[in-house]
């Protein structure tokens, strides 16, 4: 007897709109994935976002202080490498490894300690940060609910940083959590989304879904009122992430590694990686369909009014209630995140945030997909990078790696979420 995993498909993701149909036409296409040769072992190479990864896990740990973080520049397919303190002796290193090397101010040591002092004195509701490698400073990010003695607060903590560590960007919408409309799974009157399927240590089969679901609830079903079908296992919101583990309740659930694309596309997920400023990503979710975008932050705190979440990716890619707990992956059917919640909509843009899957994964002691020919488990992902420090930039593969259609049973990403 076959065993169906949930949640059911159903017609209503079908419709996730033009938008999202012509996201998947961007998204499936293979591309070329090949690195092109250097002629000169001091100019800087062109690569995939995924060698930029590879490169960056190798290199990164040798700059020591001098690391001022990186990122993968997709229009030229090159590794950016931030060189703090006029360090030449790291800036050859980086230019002998056919990376470019990029004079900044400040180091990752001196941006952590930055977000630090901000953890002190300004954990606003309504407020988030992240480290910008492109800008070699934290960006600072006030929703509209900032207002009067909190924005005064912001400004002052922001102020007594180090000049030039920091700044300020105003959101036009306010920080929630994205928790409402479309197809889900429920559970304790909380309605959310399934992200990744997964195996757990012990061979369970399971998924991950986000951890302001897994603390709502204890049971999920895949009806409103209907009976159990996965238990959850272990959950973190706010706090350290926003992530959970349920799983199946029947042993023998299948748990196909794929995500929906929408209009009977998928994709399969054959692995865990690290997030990368600047790497092409792309969000399913029941509300509003497939969605891409860029990372634009690492190791991000946001300060919901729920509570503080800290280790997030920020993005550009835009999400509206009913997407939460949707998964975040690039073409090449790398996991990357899980969706935890943002600003704006779809129509005026705005910024989602992500827990990484690695991180994820490691805390549960799970890997991507079912059985072992999936991959991406948990020390495969983390191996890649170190993403939350900014050493992981171009690690999960972007736009020239290929993308592949999958199978059947293509529900198990981007499925809406509504809790409460």
């Amino acid at each position: 007897m076959s065993h169906r995993r949930i949640p059911k498909r159903k017609a209503v993701l079908a419709g996730a709109g033009a938008v999202g149909i012509a996201a998947a036409a961007v998204l499936l296409p293979h591309a070329n994935a090949s690195q092109s040769g250097r002629s000169d072992e001091a100019a800087p190479r062109t690569m995939s976002a995924s060698g930029a990864q590879d490169l960056l896990s190798r290199l990164g740990p040798s700059l020591g202080d001098a690391y001022g973080g990186a990122y993968y520049d997709a229009g030229r397919r090159q590794l950016v490498v931030n060189i703090a303190g006029g360090d030449d002796r790291a800036a050859e290193r980086v230019l002998g490894a056919g990376a470019v090397a990029r004079a900044v101010d400040n180091s990752m040591g001196e941006l952590a300690g930055a977000a630090g002092t901000l953890a002190e004195r300004a954990a606003i509701p309504g407020t988030a940060w992240a480290v910008d490698p492109r800008t070699n400073r934290l960006v600072v990010t006030a929703d509209r609910t900032v207002t009067g003695e909190r924005w005064d607060r912001l400004e002052a903590a922001v102020g007594a940083l180090d000049a030039g560590t920091a700044e300020v960007e105003r959101s036009r919408g306010a920080f929630t959590l994205f928790l409402e409309g479309g197809d889900a799974v429920f559970g304790g009157g909380a309605r959310c989304s399934l992200g990744f399927n997964v195996t757990t240590g012990d061979g369970a089969p399971g998924f991950l879904t986000a951890g302001h679901c897994g603390v709502a609830a204890a049971q999920w079903s895949e009806e409103p009122n209907g009976a159990p079908v996965g238990t959850v296992r272990a959950a973190t919101f706010p706090g350290d992430g926003d992530f959970a583990l349920v799983t199946y309740d029947d042993p023998a659930a299948e748990a196909p590694s794929t995500v929906d694309l929408g209009n009977g596309q998928t994709l399969d997920i054959v692995g865990a990686g690290e997030a990368a400023v600047g790497l092409e990503v792309f969000r399913m979710g029941s509300t509003t369909g497939l969605r891409d975008g860029r990372v634009t932050g690492l190791d991000a705190t946001v300060n919901y009014p729920e509570g503080t979440v800290t280790g997030l990716v920020q993005t550009d890619v835009c999400a509206e209630p009913g997407d939460s707990g949707g998964a975040l992956f690039t073409r090449d059917g790398t996991a990357i995140g899980l969706t935890s919640g943002g600003s704006g909509d779809c129509t005026s843009g705005g910024e989602t945030f992500f827990h990484p899957v690695t991180t994820a994964l490691a805390a549960v002691g799970a890997r991507i997909g079912a059985g072992q020919g999936d991959g991406g488990g948990a020390a495969d992902g983390a191996g890649r990078g170190a993403g939350a420090s900014g050493q992981g930039q171009g690690d999960g593969t972007g736009p020239e790696d290929g993308g592949r259609q999958g199978g059947d049973a293509p529900d198990d990403g981007g499925q809406a979420a509504d809790h409460g």
